[in-house]
């Protein structure tokens, strides 16, 4: 498993997305080909996202357990690890220990 280093060419939103009181910040970036992405953390919780588009989480770094909506089974994934959810869906995801660093690839 691979984990992405870098990312070229893009355009970062200076301006931090923060959610559940810091517990998960995110920036935006643009890909040159307008394709929409995000790096971000997550500190040691257990969170609810709700999801628009689909999503592919990119582990980058730590490690996370994530349940999806109807499903039962939390399931382990780390850095160079992917896991994806539907869109207009949910997941919970669990740190603990060391933050988590993911990138979450839209669409």
């Amino acid at each position: 498993m691979s984990t992405t280093e870098s990312l070229q060419s893009v355009t970062v939103s200076t301006k931090a997305n923060v959610y559940f009181d810091g517990k998960c910040v995110s920036h935006n970036l643009t890909l040159a080909d307008g394709t929409k992405k995000s790096v971000g953390v997550i500190l040691p919780s257990t969170l609810t996202f709700n999801t628009g588009a689909p999503e592919i989480m990119e582990g980058a770094g730590g490690r996370c357990e994530y349940l999806l909506a109807g499903s039962s089974e939390w399931v382990a994934s780390g850095a160079g690890e992917k896991f994806s959810v539907p869109g207009n869906s949910s997941f919970q995801i669990r740190v603990s220990g060391e933050p988590y660093s993911y990138i979450c690839h839209f669409g």
